[in-house]
């Protein structure tokens, strides 16, 4: 079997975006509809796939579909703390 290989970032995303609507869409119907296609991207790339050495598109796709949903919507969670937080702290004069 031969290699893809990607340019960049956004090529890979978008060959496996197929994958990240499908797992959107299940977690859209468990009520966590804050969740989207990038969020899981991120989480994966940030904290399972950084970590991998010769990581192929069949399991990367598996990666998507059987993802820990605690897990990522924790990370998402948290990150929208955050950013709340940052467009707090910018909006207001903090010395």
């Amino acid at each position: 079997m031969e290699d893809i290989k990607f340019n960049n970032i956004e090529e890979l995303y978008n060959r496996i975006k197929p994958a990240l609507s499908s797992k959107v869409k299940i977690l859209h119907a468990d009520k966590k509809i804050y969740i989207n296609e990038r969020d899981i991207f991120e989480y994966l790339s940030e904290k399972v796939w950084v970590k991998t050495n010769n990581l192929s598109l069949d399991k990367m796709v598996n990666d998507i579909l059987y993802i820990d949903n605690d897990l990522l919507d924790n990370y998402v969670q948290t990150k929208i703390i955050r950013e709340k937080i940052k467009k707090y702290e910018s909006s207001v004069d903090i010395k």
